[in-house]
């Protein structure tokens, strides 16, 4: 049997068992792709980085959800970025990284606040109905026209594409109730990963918007503080002129706190250049699983 460390991080938030858990395999060169998806199923968070080595960055880093692998994870980087430097395995500064998505840079400050500049964003709207997404998300048709005026629907991707929906009310938003099948179908439909919808309507007198993120067609029934979603969604903000030219230079996001995992991610977006999405992380978990090798079917033990 083949032993690998395995940890459980929280990120975007400085509280335990709250904000986005991720998995990270710390030392993932020798695991099979088999293997890798195995042990994503096996930790069971949303999605689990896997941590090589790379010809052409500092390091490349996997992504695999529990049924799947994707091109590029917000909270997932953010988790083994903090790891890694929290374990001394690497220093504050700046770093490259290397995903499916391409080539990513990463800052580390001081205190351990990591951030991930996305890929520069690409906004497209979108020809779907209100009716259509209202029925898919469980909200409200006309919550979802109030919020329209300036704001359409649209696809935003820096990395990971999102189709973005306005809600009026935070209240709206809290009373989603998705049906994932539909999700997943109006999703591929648009070409978008999943959906992000947001309210202005905070709970934190700080926070710009308040979010909620569903991916099924990744495993995902609602990702609790999603960053790839929040670099897009600063991305299309900027992009539809959400703040009538006063946009801040550095926003916050919060999402997470109707499925009891509150977070906050820092968004920077206001050039319309590459976004930047920044958070802090917490470890809960770090142990050792035991792999079984390519022949071996045998269940992963933990």
């Amino acid at each position: 049997m083949t032993e690998t460390r395995a940890l459980l991080v929280d990120a975007f938030t400085d509280e335990p068992c709250a904000g986005n858990a991720a998995g990270v395999v710390p030392d993932a060169d020798d695991l099979t792709d088999d293997q890798m998806q195995a042990i994503a199923a096996e930790l069971g968070a949303s999605e689990t980085a896997f941590v090589r080595e790379s010809e052409d960055a500092d390091r490349r880093i996997r992504y695999f959800t529990p049924t799947t692998e994707i091109d590029l994870c917000g909270h997932a980087t953010i988790a083994s970025h903090a790891h890694l430097f929290a374990d001394g395995a690497i220093d504050a500064g700046e770093h490259t990284l290397e995903t499916n998505a391409g080539t990513l840079d990463v800052e580390i400050a001081d205190d351990g606040t990591v951030w991930m500049t996305q890929n520069a964003p690409e906004i497209r709207e979108v020809d779907v109905s209100y009716e259509r997404v209202a029925e898919a998300t469980g909200t409200d048709v006309a919550a979802l026209r109030g919020a329209s005026d300036d704001l359409p629907l649209a696809v935003a991707d820096t990395g990971l594409p999102f189709l973005v929906a306005p809600i009026t009310y935070l209240s709206d938003l809290g009373d989603a109730d998705p049906d994932f099948d539909a999700v997943e179908a109006l999703a591929d439909e648009v070409g978008a990963a999943g959906v992000y919808a947001f309210s202005f309507d905070a709970l934190d007198g700080d926070a710009t918007i308040h979010g909620r993120a569903w991916v099924p067609g990744a495993g995902i029934d609602e990702d609790p503080v999603t960053g790839t979603a929040s670099g897009a969604a600063g991305a299309y903000l900027w992009h539809f002129d959400a703040f009538g030219g006063d946009m801040a230079a550095e926003m916050v996001f919060e999402q997470g706190h109707f499925v009891d995992r509150p977070g906050r991610v820092r968004v920077r977006a206001a050039d319309g250049g590459a976004p930047a999405v920044g958070g802090t992380a917490v470890e809960t978990f770090d142990g050792t699983l035991r792999v079984p090798k390519r022949e071996d079917d045998e269940i992963l033990e933990g």
